[in-house]
């Protein structure tokens, strides 16, 4: 899995983005499929970063969300709950979770049918 955390205009504090990676690194758990995580930190208005999330998984479309908050670490919290909702979503239509169809039922008899 390539894991991709970039600035615009300005750049991270030092601790930042290896806590972005860290914390970015445990969406994996919710889906196996994932093959890219691009993490954009967009430092444009100073007093409220951005912070855009993108997951690319194998045969669906991406998940993009992106929130705003006075600090680099605060916008990544509240973005990473959308992008982990979006990922359950997906994981959940991908896994099937159909009704049975009637050739697997077991024929149980109807009260007129005795």
């Amino acid at each position: 899995m390539q894991l991709s955390v970039s600035a615009r205009h300005g750049d991270l504090q030092a601790g930042d983005q290896a806590l972005i990676e860290q914390k970015v690194e445990k969406l994996r758990r919710f889906f196996d499929r994932i093959n890219a995580i691009i993490v954009t930190v967009d430092m444009q208005n100073l007093d409220k970063p951005e912070v855009e999330v993108k997951v690319s998984a194998e045969h669906v479309d991406d998940c993009v969300a992106s929130a705003q908050a006075s600090t680099v670490i605060g916008a990544l919290d509240l973005v990473l709950p959308k992008i982990e909702q979006q990922i359950r979503r997906i994981k959940e239509k991908r896994t099937g979770h159909r009704a049975t169809g009637l050739k697997h039922l077991d024929p149980t008899p109807t009260a007129d049918e005795e």
